[in-house]
This record gives structure tokens, C-alpha cells and sequence, in this order.
């Protein structure tokens, strides 16, 4: 018959067993995302190549609105395409890229950067993840102690011996 610390290791024992496994899954979606992220399709290449490298790199930091998930420079859709024109037409005509930017945030709002500031209107997108996480870590905490607390709080010692003496069939009332 399993006693109380018997049953206390098992349950640590998956506790860590399931922890090991979110940690490697963790693990392994920080190698793939990397990769899927930087997949794109190949973009034509103005007359100017360097100008055509300073368009890339504003649609870089900018997100698209139609998309949301996606950079200006990664989407395919039909405003993705007129507002990568817009900046080349705005750096042609002599802009600097913050110049561009603050156009685009003015039109758009700050939603349009990819990498928003950190600013109390965008402290959720920031702070969130890692929220999640910690509330994430406190209720496994929770259910460990509360399993914990059930395992010893199961039978006492003396209650053992009564159900093993049931067991081998030597009940005394």
C-alpha cells in the first residue's frame, strides 16, 4: 500500500517530468519562430537599390493594418503595396526615416510600429507576456501544494495499518 510520501514523490515526480516538457517545447518554438518570422517573399527592386534598402527597412519596422501580424516589408496585401509606395515617394522626396515614421503614427496611430515604445498606453504589450507567465507559474505552485496537502492530509499512520490489516485479512473490530 502506498503511504503519504510515496504518493507525495509520484506527484512531484510528474510535476517535474511535465515541467521539463514545457521547458523543452519552450525551448524548441524560440528555435522555429525565428526562422518563420524572417520567411518572405522576394520584394522587386526599384531603379535605386539604396533607396529601395531604406523602403525595406521603414516597412521593417512598420506593421501592416490589414495583416496586423506581419511587417509592412513581409505582406502581400494592396495597402501593404500603396503604403510601401507612399514611403518611397516620402524618401524620395527627401525625408529622413523618423520624419516617415512620425507620418505613419500620425495617420495611423501607434498601432503601425511593429516594436511600439514602451509608454503607459503600450506597458500591456510589454508587461503582458511575462504576466502571464508569472500567473501561469503560480497556479502550477497552487495545484502542486494543494496535491501536496491532499497526499499528507490523506490517512494517518494509524489508518494505514487498519486498511493493510484489512487487506491481508486480519480485520479485528
Amino acid at each position: 500500500m502506498p503511504n503519504a510520501r510515496h504518493l507525495l514523490r509520484r506527484g512531484i515526480a510528474r510535476v517535474v517530468r511535465a515541467a521539463v516538457a514545457l521547458a523543452a517545447l519552450v525551448a524548441i518554438a524560440l528555435l522555429v519562430i525565428p526562422a518563420v518570422t524572417q520567411a518572405r517573399e522576394a520584394v522587386p527592386t526599384a531603379a535605386d537599390p539604396a533607396l529601395e534598402a531604406r523602403v525595406m527597412a521603414l516597412a521593417e519596422e512598420l506593421r501592416c493594418v490589414v495583416c496586423q501580424n506581419e511587417t509592412l516589408a513581409a505582406s502581400q496585401a494592396d495597402l501593404a503595396r500603396d503604403l510601401r509606395a507612399q514611403i518611397r515617394l516620402q524618401l524620395q522626396q527627401g525625408r529622413t526615416h523618423q520624419e516617415v515614421l512620425d507620418f505613419m503614427v500620425a495617420r495611423y496611430g501607434q498601432f503601425v510600429l511593429y516594436r511600439p515604445p514602451l509608454q503607459a498606453s503600450t506597458l500591456v504589450l510589454w508587461a503582458g507576456p511575462f504576466l502571464l507567465l508569472a500567473l501561469a507559474t503560480a497556479w502550477l505552485l497552487g495545484r502542486v501544494a494543494r496535491r501536496r496537502r491532499e497526499a499528507v492530509d490523506g490517512l494517518t499512520d494509524d489508518e494505514l495499518r487498519r486498511v493493510q490489516a484489512l487487506l491481508d485479512g486480519k480485520a479485528s473490530r
